[in-house]
């Protein structure tokens, strides 16, 4: 018997004769695990130090989540009249999550916090007018709430504090060429700024922190050499990996999952040094990870498929195979896989490289995850508009 097992027997049982072990589906059991591993998270707070090399032990902070299968969330949507449409798909279906933007692509924190440090570092869009009323309206239809935070895509911390950015050699912020500018990953304080946040977002009552744009502007090492910024001896792939076991260090306690979002091919090609993406080491820190397998991001021959957004089974199932091969040898640090899949049509791609999707289109994808045994997945459609009539198993 091992020890939590032993512990669960003490517990359960009367000293005076067999120990009567509960059921592990009753809530008695679900309550004394969600307590066992919250000592021990608590316990090892203060004993872990950050190194992306020695990832500590993971202990799941909610044992109890559940199979979360989800839809994207704006936060116009989630504090707009859309948010009716969308509370009935998951009312109707076994859809059971949304993933909310809390602080956006722009940098914007999308409701009006009262924290005057987030006040000072970052700034206010509330979208969502009333934060606590969305939570009881997720809590009163059973959503599973995640609270997206983009990291280190942030317009509006650059601009505020430009030194906590990248610089031309004039001194002004960089942007790129979309005007969307990022801040430094090798800077403690940015990573404190987002820590808060994804604490805040907690305390309202969401059960997930999910951490997207972790990682340096695409073609970084094409300017590292040119910009200004801070800087130490560490590697961007091992800062970006000590910011996310940072975080799991700082939200775990609180009873919260952190999941990060990455590029799908990242379970396919080596470490992506130029951004500081190294899918091992940063699934090895977190609760879930979530790879971004769009078939329609997949260039001409990915699996063997000459147009791999025409083909979504075959090139769904060849990253699944690929991210179990890649995360498979982390073994207890492997976490739970929930990938990003396409509800939405890449007619940019061009006349005979696409095809509308609908129905077919995503329950394919789910069908190829169910096949390579990955049960949890995440829908994404930038305007929220979900194809009707999905069977979402």
């Amino acid at each position: 018997m091992n020890m939590f097992l032993a512990l669960l027997a003490m517990a359960f049982g009367n000293f005076g004769g067999a120990p009567a072990v509960a059921d592990q589906g009753t809530p008695q059991f679900q309550s004394l695990t969600n307590s066992f591993n919250t000592a021990i998270i608590q316990s090892q707070k203060d004993q872990v130090v950050i190194d992306a090399d020695n990832p500590p032990a993971k202990i799941d902070p909610q044992p109890d989540a559940p199979v979360v299968k989800g839809i994207y969330v704006t936060a116009y949507s989630a504090g707009g009249a859309r948010m009716k449409e969308l509370l009935e798909l998951t009312d109707s279906t076994e859809l059971n999550a949304m993933v909310i933007d809390i602080k956006d692509d722009l940098g914007y924190i999308t409701y009006p916090t009262k924290n005057k440090a987030l006040q000072k570092m970052g700034k206010s869009q509330p979208f969502i007018r009333d934060i606590d009323a969305l939570m009881k309206r997720l809590q009163k239809h059973e959503v599973y709430p995640i609270a997206r935070v983009v990291v280190f895509k942030d317009t509006i911390l650059a601009k505020k504090n430009p030194e906590l950015s990248f610089r031309n050699k004039d001194g002004s912020v960089w942007a790129n060429g979309k005007g969307d500018s990022f801040v430094n990953p090798y800077s403690k304080e940015v990573w404190d700024y987002n820590i808060e946040i994804a604490k805040e977002a907690a305390k309202l009552g969401f059960k997930e922190i999910q951490f997207d744009y972790v990682r340096f502007p695409e073609g970084f090492e094409t300017r590292a050499d040119v910009l200004k910024y801070t800087k130490s001896e560490k590697s961007r792939v091992d800062v970006v990996a000590e910011f996310v076991q940072y975080a799991r260090k700082e939200l775990a306690p609180l009873g919260v999952r952190v999941s990060v979002d990455i590029f799908g091919y990242a379970a396919s090609v080596p470490a992506a040094e130029g951004i500081g993406q190294d899918f091992v080491k940063i699934s090895e820190n977190v609760d879930v990870i979530s790879p971004m397998v769009y078939p329609s991001h997949y260039s001409t021959g990915w699996y063997g498929v000459k147009d791999p957004d025409k083909d979504p089974y075959t090139t769904i199932k060849g990253s699944m195979e690929d991210t179990h091969k890649k995360l498979d040898p982390t073994k207890e640090l492997k976490p739970v896989i929930r990938p990003w899949i396409q509800d939405f049509t890449a007619s940019w791609l061009g006349s005979g490289h696409y095809i509308k999707y609908g129905k077919k289109q995503v329950e394919d994808q789910i069908r190829a995850m169910k096949d390579m045994d990955v049960h949890e997945y995440l829908l994404w459609n930038a305007s929220n508009r979900y194809t009707s009539g999905v069977q979402y198993k």
